[in-house]
């Protein structure tokens, strides 16, 4: 059996995507490194991106940046796993040959979704696509499984792992701090306070009571 079809959360169907704030959707798969269930990862967070095809030189290229920032994304506690809708033999020959011709071992599992139901229920694909050039959505998941970002890239551009990675380390900082974080925020940086609820609040904090900063501590 190529896959399971996802579990999908209450209410859950492939018309209507899951969105943030969302239980992601949950199913069981082959991968490069053996079955997977997605929610046997709760108490972790997880990156799941996916690609259209394998042997696709953007998403190669995804591949390899991935793999260098994977202790990167380990040091902070999250999941890094790939989905293709190709084969698992597919998957396994497109792995080795980033091995032997890059020297590059990509370490995270890669899931096949060649009926591209898991796809579908990640909202990635509608019953009326053309081809499968959608399938290139990033969900961040969080220790809960609610799904707290989503990016998407067409194909003919590759993503940023960098700035995938500052989107964990700022979601991580909003919960443990319960703070906000400003545009281009990166870790160490000054973050935003929430927003005053009470006019005494507001009176407290002054004239620019929506617009607060938190200064980082220096080292």
């Amino acid at each position: 059996m190529t896959g399971l079809p996802p579990a999908l959360p209450a209410g859950g169907n492939d018309m209507c995507p899951p969105k943030l704030g969302d239980i992601a959707p949950d199913f069981t798969a082959r991968t490069t490194q053996g079955s997977l269930t997605f929610s046997d990862l709760r108490g972790s967070w997880v990156l799941l991106f996916s690609h259209p095809a394998d042997f696709t030189p953007v998403c190669t290229s995804e591949f390899i940046a991935f793999a260098r920032h994977a202790d990167a994304f380990a040091e902070i506690g999250c999941e890094l796993v790939g989905l293709s809708i190709d084969s698992l033999p597919s998957h396994l020959a497109w792995l080795e040959a980033i091995r032997s011709c890059f020297g590059i071992n990509i370490p995270f599992p890669v899931i096949e979704d060649p009926s591209m139901v898991i796809a579908r229920a990640y909202g990635m694909l509608d019953e009326n696509a053309e081809s499968s050039a959608t399938i290139r959505g990033v969900y961040v998941v969080d220790t809960d499984g609610v799904i707290r970002a989503i990016n998407w890239y067409p194909a003919s551009i590759g993503r940023s792992i960098e700035e995938l990675l500052r989107v964990v380390k700022a979601l991580q900082t909003v919960d443990r701090d319960g703070v906000m974080t400003p545009e281009g925020w990166q870790p160490g940086g000054d973050v935003v306070l929430t927003g005053p609820v009470t006019q005494d609040e507001v009176t407290s904090a002054g004239p620019a009571w929506f617009f607060q900063y938190k200064q980082a501590k220096k080292k």
